[in-house]
Order: structure tokens, then C-alpha cells, then sequence
């Protein structure tokens, strides 16, 4: 990615920023999982998105007074003795050559800064990029520093980023677009090299072995997410995680994933037929789900409400399921569809956005309509990436042999 394509991100971010307030992002840092081991680092992807930095304890911090904006970014000092353990830390060419920010100080200077900046009492507000998946969750580094500013500086207000964030997220640029695509063809490698090597008896975790290491010979970076390999009646667990089970002859596989291009994340499911045919039962089934993939994908444009989309497949998902009598009334089919048709998509896997919005070009949105017959051991999700365009939409997923006689070729 550019330099101009962050510049431009925050240019458009401070835009959003009360007068008199100051904004602080934290770049993460790996947690530890046990003793002195670490889980990967994976940078906070707002401070991503706004610096093009992937490194560990930076910080960036925005100041904004009468519509002027000072922007400083800390960076870690150097240490020449931890440097022989962990490797070179960024230097501060390096990281206004990548970001572009032009100001340029370290971590160990930032609070004595920040506390020269608030003794005035000037500033009002403080933006910090404050997000909680569940009440219980444990708390990020910026919900802890929220707390610690509100006790030393009584006089801020404390708000959150995600809605400024979300709105500019969503609208996906041409370079976020680009490593989208690019994220689709090292999926498509992995995909592949699945649909070739797949044979009964192999264990489940065999194909998300064999995709990680294909994605990453294409080059890609990693994965956006954990593989799913899901065979027979494990596939009607959504996301299950497990992939040990044997695969037998007359399965089916579900699998979920994505390779990562520039730190974005393709998204896509396909089930395939481990023996490489589908059986008739199978085949009615997963055309019902292609059916209805289709019918959504077809409705995309401007101005449909997101809402709208789920709406879409689970009528056809009914028709059709009533007319296999799998289900005999409307509302039975949440014994076999029990999840949305879809969600964003960008440098998270579930990307932010309203959903409660109707679609804008530049939106990228999964479709992933799904199945899942317990009682069969049968559970079909097919997913792809679908950008929403000016006069429709594109699909991102091109080339990944999806229907039934495109999978059964392959394989043969």
C-alpha cells in the first residue's frame, strides 16, 4: 500500500474531530499465552489503516485546535542489547518514510507530552478507539488508558472512534480493493490444491495444513483466520474448530477461509464431496444453497438495504426447502439456517460498518447462505466476496469452481 493511501485516510479521519480535543491510538501488542511465549502480533488494524505501521508499543496521537491538526507518532526507542534477541526495531526514517508523519517522537516521551498538552485545561475531548465485544470481555489497552485518563484529567471527556472509523472503513478505496483481489487469488491457490489432493481417510486438518501452506507459496502473508475443515455432521457446527475427524468417502467438507493480502482478508466457503461426487441427496441440497447465493448476490446495488439481503435468501431457502419437505411452515427453516447471508469485509475478517445502512459503492459484503441438516450429517455454506459497484456489483471470488459439475471436473 502507499504512502498517499494512509495520508489520505487521515486527512479524512481529523475531518470527523471536535475542535480542542486530542486522540490517542495504540498499535497492540502480542499477548502472552503462557510463560515467556507470545501469541503472532497483529497490528490494531484503525492504527493500520491510518499509518501503514506494523509494529508492536507505537503510538498515534492526533491534537486538533481552531481546525489545525498536529499529528505525532511515537515509535519505540532502540535498544542495541534487546536488539540482539528480538531484532532491529523500526528506526524514525523508516517510519515517516512508511506513514508519512513527519513528527516523530518515543514511546517513553509520550506521557510527559500528552501531560504538557492537557495542563492548560484547553483541550476538552478525548478520542480514544474504544471497542468491547461482550460485557465480560477483557478490558484493550484503550479501555485501560481510558480509565487512567479519566482519574488524572476529570475535566475530558472520553468519547470513542468506531463510529468515525466504521464510516470511513467501509468504502473500500481502489488499493483496498486491489489487496482484496489479491487476498481471493492466494485463497484460490489454497482452494485448489485442496480440491486436487483431497482423498478419503485423511484427517480434516490435512486440508487446512495444505491451504495455509498454498496460500503462503502464492504469497500471501497468513491467513485472515483460523481454517475451517468440517466433514459430515461436523460442518453443522458453524464455527467449529476441532479438524481432527477422519473424512470418509460419502462426506461432505465445508470449509471457511481466507488468505491475507496487505493485511486484508478474503472470506470464502465452499463444500466439496470428499470422494469427489456429490450424492443426489447432496447435490438437491447444495443447489438449493447455490440458489439462493445467487439470488443474492443478483439483488446487490446502491441504495438496497443491507437488511434487505438476509431477507432475500431466506425466502428462497423456504420455497425451496418446502418444496423437498425439509420444513412445512416459513419459520422452520431456522432449524437449518441459523446465521446471517453475510457481513462486511476489509482488514477484519467481520469488518466494521452500520448494518442497518443501505449499500454504497465501495461496500465489499459476503454472501454465504448455508444448510445445515443434523439429522444428515449434512451441512453446506458457500460464500463469496461481492463488491458493490456504481452500477451493481463485482464478484472477487472469479475462478473458484463453485457449482456441482465445476467441483466434480476439477476433482476428476
Amino acid at each position: 500500500m502507499k504512502m498517499e493511501f494512509f495520508k489520505g485516510n487521515r486527512q479524512s479521519f481529523v475531518e470527523k474531530l471536535a475542535d480542542d480535543s486530542v486522540t490517542v491510538f495504540f498499535s497492540g501488542q502480542a499477548p502472552y499465552y503462557s510463560g515467556d511465549g507470545q501469541y503472532p502480533y497483529t497490528p490494531n488494524k484503525n492504527f493500520y489503516y491510518l499509518t501503514g505501521l506494523e509494529r508492536e508499543n507505537f503510538i498515534l496521537q492526533f491534537v486538533k485546535k481552531n481546525g489545525n491538526v498536529k499529528t505525532t507518532l511515537f515509535i519505540e526507542r532502540p535498544n542495541p542489547d534487546i536488539e540482539k534477541w528480538i531484532g532491529i526495531k523500526m528506526r524514525k526514517p523508516e517510519a515517516v518514510e512508511t506513514s508519512g508523519i513527519e513528527t516523530v517522537s518515543f514511546t517513553d516521551e509520550f506521557e510527559n507530552q500528552l501531560n504538557r498538552l492537557l495542563m492548560d485545561g484547553e483541550l476538552e475531548t478525548l478520542y480514544l478507539d474504544i471497542e468491547r465485544q461482550g460485557f465480560n470481555t477483557p478490558p484493550t489497552q484503550a479501555m485501560v488508558f481510558a480509565d487512567t485518563m479519566r482519574e488524572k484529567y476529570a475535566f475530558l471527556t472520553v468519547k470513542t472512534v468506531q463510529k468515525h472509523m466504521a464510516s470511513l472503513r467501509v468504502i473500500k478505496k481502489a488499493d483496498e480493493i486491489e489487496a482484496l483481489k489479491q487476498a481471493n487469488l492466494h485463497t484460490k491457490a489454497g482452494y485448489e490444491a485442496i480440491l486436487e489432493n483431497i482423498k478419503p481417510g485423511m484427517k480434516e486438518y490435512e486440508m487446512s495444513a495444505l491451504f495455509e501452506y498454498k496460500v503462503k507459496c502464492s504469497g500471501a502473508k497468513g491467513l485472515g483466520f483460523p481454517t475451517i475443515s468440517a466433514s459430515g455432521g461436523n460442518a453443522v457446527i458453524l464455527h467449529y474448530v476441532e479438524n481432527d475427524s477422519v473424512m470418509k468417502d460419502d462426506d461432505l467438507l465445508l470449509l471457511d477461509f481466507g488468505a491475507l493480502h496487505n493485511n486484508y482478508s478474503a472470506d470464502i466457503s465452499r463444500t466439496i464431496p470428499v470422494g469427489g461426487k456429490y450424492t443426489d441427496r447432496q447435490k438437491i441440497l447444495y443447489n438449493i444453497v447455490l440458489k439462493a447465493q445467487n439470488a443474492v448476490i443478483d439483488a446487490i446495488e446502491p441504495g438496497l438495504p443491507y437488511a434487505k439481503l438476509n431477507e432475500i435468501c431466506k425466502e428462497v431457502l423456504v420455497v425451496e426447502c418446502k418444496a423437498i419437505g425439509l420444513i412445512e411452515k416459513d419459520e422452520e427453516i431456522a432449524k437449518y439456517y441459523y446465521h446471517g447471508v453475510g457481513h462486511y469485509l476489509g482488514l477484519d475478517t467481520h469488518d466494521m460498518g452500520n448494518r442497518e445502512q443501505t449499500l454504497q459503492p465501495g461496500m465489499v459484503v459476503t454472501v454465504e447462505p448455508g444448510l445445515y441438516v443434523a439429522e444428515e450429517n449434512i451441512g453446506i455454506r458457500i460464500e463469496d466476496d461481492i463488491l458493490v459497484t456504481v452500477d451493481g456489483h463485482e464478484n472477487l471470488s472469479v475462478g473458484m469452481p463453485k457449482t456441482v459439475e465445476e467441483i466434480e471436473a476439477f476433482m476428476a
